[in-house]
């Protein structure tokens, strides 16, 4: 009872498929080098997130 029901309008939904698919079409033709680098990647990401600044990232 006490859920809140967003309605996405369609035109959003359709940029969200988009990027998607056009995200998994660059993963395909240019793959992730290693996982190191990924991982370091999602690091930073997360504190970009978080709002820390100012903290090296290791391997970079």
């Amino acid at each position: 009872m006490g859920e809140i029901v967003r309605l996405v309008p369609k035109p959003e939904l359709e940029r969200a498929r988009l990027i998607r698919e056009a995200r998994a079409i660059y993963d395909s033709i240019f793959p992730p080098t290693d996982a190191v680098s990924q991982h370091a990647d999602d690091h930073l990401n997360q504190e970009m997130q978080s709002g820390r600044k100012g903290r090296a990232v290791p391997g970079l």
